[in-house]
């Protein structure tokens, strides 16, 4: 409950003190109690005091400034033994009672896959990012997107296996929740640019103020309930009806499919990006593309203590990422707390 608290506490910072047209509140406010002094956090600042100055030749238009964020393992831990999205096809695949006996046998091995990863260290297949996508679509066929989004902030209701003090759907790294608060206040629109399903994102990131409109991720093809196989170009839909999801994956969003998605959705070159993995670096590029002044930031997950982390892994991709001009912010020296000082690491309860 002390964590529920302190997440409002933090978010109400995000919107009163990210609504002032005053840009002397900019300059005043300290928007970055969670940090420690380091690089990652200097260059940001760095950047949109630049960008923000009227005066520089780097300055960008309110219209202009665009930030897409990736969610998992950027602002939403991933590593509690899984992801968001995995830990809930598992659940519903082997433990919902409601749909276990009636998932298909392919949904079945790819819910068990994630189970053996998590639980045995078993290597997950190759391409295991779109085999879990069929089977997301697949397992969640039929519901209403109502019915969905109540599914999914459910689950995110439950502890977070591995900790104490914290439930998944309040798994949000608090510092980076301070750089959405700081780049608002400084004119940005903040995008979530997701490899997760994009009402799994809008579910959980409705905590957090972000407009569903600017949520984009992996998307199923959607149908009126009373359409039935009729082209929708062709079908009139009735005032009563609902919008169901199909079985029919869309887009996995991940790699290149970002930079395709935000082009089409966004309609303009992002100048600032986060992410934290190589599923994140198509986005980056295309950000660091942009003829405007442009920064691309890499989160990496090399804190073992506070978190379920591979430190001598994060730190290896923390060097790929610097080599590849982006910026690194380490979760382990950067942050003064994760989640909040009151959730402790535990171990895995299976």
């Amino acid at each position: 409950m002390k964590h529920t608290f302190y997440v409002i506490a933090v978010l109400m910072t995000v919107f009163l003190t990210g609504c002032s047209d005053d840009d002397s509140s900019v300059t005043t406010v300290d928007y970055f109690t969670l940090w420690n002094q380091c690089e990652s956090l200097t260059a940001l600042k760095s950047y949109v005091e630049d960008v923000t100055n009227p005066n520089s030749k780097d300055f960008i238009k309110v219209e202009d400034r665009i930030a897409t964020f990736d969610m998992d393992g950027t602002f939403v831990g991933e590593l509690y033994p899984t992801y968001f999205e995995y830990n809930l096809l598992e659940y519903r695949v082997l433990d919902d009672n409601t749909y276990k006996d009636k998932a298909p046998e392919d949904v079945v091995e790819a819910a068990q896959a994630i189970r053996d990863f998590v639980r045995n260290g078993t290597k997950l297949p190759d391409h295991f990012d779109m085999i879990h996508a069929q089977a997301a679509a697949k397992a969640y066929a039929g519901m209403t997107l109502a019915e969905f989004d109540a599914y999914v902030k459910a689950y995110a209701a439950k502890p977070a296996n591995g900790f104490t003090g914290m439930t998944y759907g309040q798994s949000f790294y608090m510092p980076m929740l301070q750089v959405f608060n700081y780049l608002k206040a400084n004119g940005f629109t903040c995008y979530v640019v997701s490899g997760s399903d994009r009402f799994i994102c809008r579910a959980l990131t409705e905590a957090i103020g972000i407009p569903s409109n600017r949520v984009i991720g992996m998307d199923v093809k959607l149908r009126s309930r009373s359409q039935g196989d009729e082209a929708g170009v062709n079908y009139t839909m009735g005032k009563e009806e609902d919008l169901v999801r199909t079985d029919e994956l869309l887009i996995k969003n991940l790699k290149t499919n970002k930079v395709l998605q935000i082009s089409q959705e966004i309609g303009k070159v992002p100048v600032l990006s986060f992410g934290n993995s190589g599923g994140d670096a198509a986005m980056h590029n295309y950000c660091l593309s942009n003829p405007l002044k442009s920064a691309a930031f890499m989160l990496i997950a090399d804190d073992d203590i506070r978190d379920h982390a591979n430190r001598d892994k994060a730190l290896t991709l923390g060097q790929q990422w610097r080599e590849a001009g982006y910026h690194v912010i380490s979760m382990h020296d950067d942050f003064k707390t994760i989640y909040g000082n009151n959730v402790i690491k535990t171990e895995f309860v299976f």
